[in-house]
C-alpha cells in the first residue's frame, strides 16, 4: 500500500467528465517523486496533455494559476486543501491522506497525557481523516476532545501561516499529528499550553516545551539584533495566498514615522539569493510566509523578522506577548 492516497482514478474520471486538453499537476517537495507515475496514468486513460509545474509549491497559497494561465485547461493540486482564494484555473484539491496507522501512537501518548482531561487535537491536511478515529479512541480513554474550526481551514486543520482552529478551546492540552516541529511550535506560542506532537511517519511523540523555548532565544536574539537597523527592505509575495501589499505600506509609513528608510521589495520564491542585490539594507520584515523568517533565520546574512516581531522592535508589543504572525486569507481581497 503507497504511503499516500492519491486518489488517481478519482482524478482521471474528473478529468474525463470535463472533457479538458491540457492538465496541469502540482505537488508539494514531498510527492513530486510521484508525478511521472500519475502524468503517465493521466495520459494513459484520459485525451489530455499533462504539464507538470516543476517549480518549489508551498501551499495552497502557492497553485500555480497564474503561472499556468492559457496553458492547462484544469489543474490538480496536490497535498493541501483549498483556502478561500480566487484561482483563476478550475482547480481540484486531492489531501494525499496519509496511511498510517495513528491509534498506536495514541496509545504510547496516554501516559505523557494522564493528567489531563480535556485534549484538543489538531493536524494537517494529510491525516483530516484520521481526526474521528483519534477522539474516538481518546473518548474510548475517558478523556474529553475538542476539534476547533475556522473560515479559512477545514475543522481541526492548523495550517503554516493560520492557527485560528486551535484558538479559545480552553483545552488542558493540545496534541498534534503530524511531521515537523514549526505547527506544533505555532499552537504552543498561540495557546500557551502544553502541546504533545505526534509524527505517525517515525513515531516519535515529544513535548514541544523545550523547542519553544529554544526558538523563543533565537528570535530574541533577532530582535535585539534589529534594533539597530535603519533601513529596512519590506518583502512582500508575488504568490496569491501570501500577498499583502497593504500591511507592506503599513509597515513603510510605520518604520517612516520612526526615522526610518524603508523600501517595499516583490517577490515570488524568497531566499537569500535573490537579496543579495540588496546588501545596502540592513534588514528585512517578512509579510509573506510566516516560516520564512522562523525556519530560514539562519541562512540570511541580515536580521529577517516577522510583522509582529518588528512591533517588539519598535516598542510597540511586549516580549512577553510574542506572536507568530499569521495571514488572515479572509482580508486577502482587502488590500
Amino acid at each position: 500500500m503507497s504511503l499516500y492516497d492519491m486518489e488517481v482514478k478519482k482524478v482521471i474520471d474528473k478529468i474525463n467528465s470535463l472533457n479538458v486538453m491540457n492538465v496541469g499537476l502540482q505537488f508539494p517537495e514531498g510527492l513530486k517523486m510521484q508525478a511521472i507515475n500519475i502524468a503517465r496514468e493521466i495520459e494513459k486513460h484520459t485525451e489530455a496533455t499533462v504539464i507538470v509545474s516543476a517549480d518549489p509549491c508551498f501551499g495552497a497559497c502557492d497553485v500555480s494559476d497564474r503561472k499556468m494561465k492559457g496553458i492547462v485547461d484544469f489543474i490538480v493540486h496536490y497535498g493541501h486543501t483549498p483556502l478561500p482564494l480566487k484561482y483563476s484555473i478550475p482547480t481540484m484539491f486531492i489531501e494525499a491522506k496519509a496511511n498510517v496507522d495513528v491509534k498506536k501512537y495514541l496509545q504510547q501518548s496516554l501516559d505523557l497525557l494522564e493528567d489531563y482531561s480535556k485534549i484538543a487535537i489538531a493536524t494537517t491536511a494529510q491525516h483530516l481523516h484520521l481526526l474521528d478515529e483519534m477522539r474516538d479512541f481518546l473518548e474510548d480513554n475517558g478523556k474529553e476532545v475538542v476539534i476547533g474550526s475556522s473560515k479559512s481551514t477545514r475543522k481541526g486543520q492548523v495550517l503554516g501561516c493560520n492557527f485560528a482552529s486551535i484558538k479559545n478551546l480552553d483545552a488542558e492540552v493540545y496534541l498534534f499529528v503530524g511531521s515537523g516541529n514549526f505547527h506544533p511550535l505555532g499552537i504552543y506560542l498561540f495557546t500557551k499550553s502544553p502541546v504533545l506532537a505526534i509524527d505517525p511517519y517515525s513515531g516519535d511523540i515529544r513535548k514541544m516545551d523545550e523547542y519553544a523555548d529554544r526558538i523563543l532565544r533565537i528570535r530574541f536574539a533577532r530582535i535585539v539584533k534589529s534594533r539597530d537597523v535603519k533601513k529596512w527592505g519590506i518583502i512582500v509575495s508575488s504568490k496569491e495566498g501570501q500577498y499583502r501589499m497593504k500591511l507592506a505600506k503599513q509597515l513603510k509609513k510605520l518604520l517612516q514615522d520612526e526615522g526610518m528608510e524603508a523600501y517595499i521589495l516583490l517577490l515570488d520564491h524568497i531566499n537569500p539569493d535573490v537579496l543579495l542585490p540588496y546588501m545596502e539594507l540592513e534588514g528585512f520584515i517578512i509579510t509573506a510566509c510566516p516560516r520564512i523568517a522562523i525556519d530560514d533565520s539562519q541562512m540570511y546574512k541580515k536580521p529577517v523578522i516577522t510583522p509582529k516581531e518588528l512591533e517588539i522592535v519598535l516598542n510597540k508589543r511586549d516580549w512577553e506577548k510574542y506572536q507568530l504572525d499569521e495571514i488572515l486569507f479572509e482580508d486577502r481581497y482587502c488590500q
